[in-house]
């Protein structure tokens, strides 16, 4: 079977399954993360507590953890909940938002990194690269630029990290370090409305709760949210806000014939 056909299959699978998925992220989207695993067929469920994300993570299918509005205390709490979930078996998906910004991002990144089994990190290309020593500028939570190719940050950050890893831009790059694919999905749309990488995240995490393995979930999941991100364009006539309210539908709206039409990706 063809990776197209697997990314349609496993959206089948989760509208089946509607996997449950916690999510430890930030404030500035947290409802349209949550209304994004939603859309695509999962569950949601933000919980950041101590006291409880053990807990929580003992019936969740996937794990999110997204350091966009970090505290010390969330870096604990994603410490608890990522080991929980490695004991369980169930992947983990890192979005290490600015990091490369400041002293404590990329700190509690690699703090992550390190304590907690990683499935997937999902990043752009100044943070992917920062964490994967390479010289890079980021400004806030925005890439500006890397001393690399988004290639050769991935394949030497998958090495270093032993993870799979997904950079997002005009073209998403994603390597486990053997593996390579390059996805065409999306529309420029998607930068002009804040959170769209932390949506990106829900719907890699979505495909990994019924996709063991790590590379095609997250290529699956970015071929879908770039999809969507093409669906909504072509009903919000260049409206931010429209594209915004049309970027859910679009997610609802996704099937497997859809995916089938619109994915475009390489592997190598």
């Amino acid at each position: 079977m063809d990776i197209v056909k697997t990314i349609a299959n496993d959206l089948k699978l989760i509208r089946e399954k509607r996997p449950l998925v916690h999510s430890i992220t930030n404030y500035v989207v947290m409802n349209e993360t949550a209304n994004a695993t939603l859309c695509i067929g999962a569950l949601p469920i933000m919980a950041h507590a101590c006291e409880e994300v053990e807990e929580m993570v003992g019936i969740a299918s996937a794990l999110v953890l997204n350091i966009g509005t970090l505290e010390p205390a969330w870096i604990d709490a994603m410490e608890l909940a990522g080991q929980k979930a490695n004991e369980r078996g169930i992947p983990v998906i890192l979005d290490p938002v600015g990091a490369g910004a400041t002293k404590l991002r990329t700190e509690s990144s690699k703090r992550l990194l390190e304590s907690v089994k990683i499935s997937i990190v999902r990043g752009n290309a100044g943070e992917v690269a920062t964490l994967a020593g390479i010289a890079a500028e980021v400004r806030g939570v925005e890439s500006i630029g890397a001393s690399a190719t988004p290639d050769e940050i991935a394949r030497q950050f998958a090495s270093t990290y032993g993870c799979t890893v997904a950079i997002t831009g005009p073209i998403d790059t994603v390597s486990d370090g053997k593996r390579n694919a390059a996805i065409g999905n999306g529309d420029v749309m998607l930068s002009r409305v804040v959170g769209t990488g932390c949506m990106s995240n829900v719907v890699v995490a979505a495909f990994a709760a019924v996709q063991p393995d790590a590379f095609t979930a997250a290529v699956g999941g970015l071929v879908a949210f770039g999809a969507a991100g093409e669906l909504a364009a072509q009903q919000s006539g260049n409206r931010p806000g429209t594209f915004a309210m049309e970027l859910m539908n679009g997610l609802y709206a996704l099937d497997s014939a859809a995916i089938e039409a619109l994915a475009k990706v390489t592997v190598v």
